[in-house]
């Protein structure tokens, strides 16, 4: 039997309506089963008869379990699906980068790490750092919203032009007063989806080079960015520059290719 909160301080309200749903929700991963009647469920969370009832007639109702007309049993339901995507999908980008990022690493001698879009920040969540003793590197979880990290730029690039819009002018960290529809900031966008990659030389710290690039899934969705980090004094001269760029693009090309994306395929920007 799961065991819920037995403590005297009890969520109430909506907190405890909320906590009985996924309760409730968490018997069908305890009872490895497709399908479970209301008395199987209240056996296994602990819970009332009634109150399960209720809870599994507004998670029908929000399509995460599904009632079986011949059985009146339930199942989880598609808007399961709907509800882990993001995280699957961050999951399967970061196992599909990995490799790709040591290689990237290895080619280089610089750190590689691939962020993912939360709608406002670009999170790093997977990373392997440069040999050298000299380096750029930043720990798992870290979020970048200035506009000056080409991550960021990476994906704002992919995004409506409302959306960017609304997000330049709040959570986007712009090193000057946004402009409005004709900020240079536009514009800079624009040059990111035409040329496939974004550098920051310098704009975040004078001393940090990094060039990203996206990584498309099987929609052409951009779902990733690889990142090459490096001290800017490795990297003054052109061939260095352009050495990273090229890696860094393979690298991007190849994780894309593994989530099932065909060149030249990308969603439109709308």
């Amino acid at each position: 039997m799961l065991d819920p909160q037995t403590t005297t301080d009890k969520p109430q309200g909506a907190a405890a309506s909320l906590l009985n749903g996924l309760t409730v929700l968490e018997a069908f991963s305890v009872a490895r089963r497709s399908l479970l009647g209301v008395t199987e469920i209240s056996e296994l969370v602990g819970l009332h008869k009634s109150t399960v009832s209720r809870m599994l007639t507004g998670l029908d109702e929000a399509g995460y379990v599904q009632r079986d007309d011949d059985t009146g049993r339930y199942r989880l339901g598609l808007g399961m699906i709907g509800l882990a995507g993001p995280l699957l999908a961050e999951l399967g980008v970061r196992r599909a980068a990995l490799p790709h990022l040591e290689e990237l690493t290895e080619a280089t001698a610089e750190t590689a790490a691939i962020a993912v879009w939360n709608g406002t920040n670009a999170i790093v969540v997977e990373q392997v750092a440069s040999p050298h003793q000299v380096k750029h590197s930043a720990a798992i979880g870290t979020r970048y919203n200035k506009f000056a990290s080409s991550s960021v730029r990476v994906f704002l690039a992919e995004l409506p032009p409302e959306e960017t819009d609304r997000l330049l002018a709040g959570r986007i960290v712009l090193q000057e007063g946004y402009r409005g529809l004709e900020d240079p900031a536009h514009q800079r966008l624009a040059d990111v989806r035409d040329h496939g990659f974004a550098v920051n030389d310098g704009e975040t710290t004078y001393e940090e080079y990094g060039i990203s690039a996206p990584v498309r899934d099987y929609r052409g969705a951009v779902v990733g960015c690889i990142t090459a980090s490096a001290p800017r004094s490795r990297v003054q001269h052109q061939r260095s520059q352009s050495i990273l760029r090229d890696a860094v693009l393979q690298a991007a090309e190849r994780v894309s290719a593994r989530l099932g994306s065909r060149p030249g395929e990308a969603t439109p920007v709308h």
